[in-house]
C-alpha cells in the first residue's frame, strides 16, 4: 500500500464515530509504520472535518428522524440522551467542561460527542470549535503518549 494511502487510510479512520483519533493515532503508528507526527496532523484534520457539520446540522437532522418512523426517532432519541448523560459537565464548566469532554480519550467522549453537546446546548460555533479542536490535539498527544508506552513495553 502507497504512504498516501495509508495516510488516507489514517483521515478516513479518524472521521468515523465512537474510533475517531483514538484509534487512528494508534493505527497509523503501529500498524501501518508511519511517523508520529504526521499521523497526528492528519488524525486531527480528520476528526474535526465533521465538526462544524455537526454542529450545525444535527439538529435539524434529529428533528427530520423524529418524524420518519419508530427506528429513526429511537436512534434520534438516543444520541440526545447521551449527549444529556455528558451535559452535567458542560453545566458545570461550559467551555472547560466541553474541552474536558473531548480531551479525555475514553468511549463515550470526543469530536463527535462534544461537537454533538454543543449543539444541543446551543454554543455558538465560534466559540465551540476552538475549544473542540484543543480537545481533540489534547487527546492525540494522549493516544501518542499510550501508543509510545505500550509499543515499548511489548517490544
Amino acid at each position: 500500500m502507497t504512504t498516501f494511502l495509508k495516510y488516507l487510510k489514517v483521515f478516513a479512520i479518524s472521521m468515523v464515530p465512537i474510533l475517531e483519533l483514538r484509534a487512528a493515532v494508534p493505527l497509523g503508528v503501529t500498524v501501518e509504520g508511519l511517523p508520529l507526527l504526521p499521523v497526528l496532523g492528519v488524525s486531527v484534520l480528520g476528526n474535526m472535518l465533521p465538526v462544524p457539520f455537526i454542529i450545525l446540522f444535527i439538529r435539524p437532522i434529529f428533528n427530520w428522524m423524529k418524524e420518519r418512523g419508530k427506528l429513526f426517532r429511537r436512534i434520534a432519541e438516543k444520541m440526545e440522551q447521551k449527549a444529556e448523560r455528558k451535559a452535567d459537565k458542560i453545566k458545570r464548566y461550559e467551555l472547560f467542561g466541553l474541552f474536558l469532554l473531548v480531551a479525555i480519550p475514553l468511549p463515550g467522549t470526543g469530536a463527535w460527542t462534544g461537537a454533538l453537546v454543543a449543539a444541543l446546548f446551543d454554543i455558538r460555533l465560534k466559540n465551540a470549535v476552538p475549544v473542540i479542536l484543543a480537545g481533540v490535539v489534547t487527546a492525540g498527544v494522549v493516544m501518542s503518549l499510550i501508543t509510545f508506552g505500550a509499543k515499548a513495553f511489548l517490544t
